[in-house]
């Protein structure tokens, strides 16, 4: 198992950035693929961006390309992800997740392990 606890969120101005974290603890991460998720009210949870179990591809969702980036660090056993020129449209909770298939990571059933969730909102 994994436990995952992610930070970062907060309150940030249109065209703004801001870096979430996701902490793993219990079994390493790299023994997942990870993946970012948020959720805005009203509406079903969506994905953001994943990163391979070796950390070579990196996948994100069409709306963030360009302007988000997905990393992982093995030796601290954390992922990011770099959240650049924020729109309003992003407003979210963010959570992290762990993926143990390696495989259809846009699809939040093929992962088994979550975290808390930060909330991320961007003000016009």
């Amino acid at each position: 198992q994994v436990q995952l606890v992610e930070s970062g969120g907060g309150l940030v101005q249109a065209g703004g950035s801001l870096r979430l974290s996701c902490a793993a603890s219990g079994r390493t991460f790299s023994s997942y693929m990870m993946g970012w998720f948020r959720q805005a009210p009203g509406k079903e949870r969506e994905f953001v961006a994943a990163i391979s179990r070796n950390g070579a591809t990196a996948y994100y969702t069409d709306s963030v390309k360009g302007r988000f980036a997905i990393s992982g660090d093995n030796a601290k056993n954390t992922v990011y992800l770099q959240m650049n020129n924020l729109k309003p449209e992003d407003t979210a909770v963010y959570s992290c997740a762990a993926n143990p298939y390696n495989r259809n990571y846009a699809y939040d059933s093929y992962y088994d392990y979550w975290g808390q969730g930060t909330q991320v909102t961007v003000s016009s």
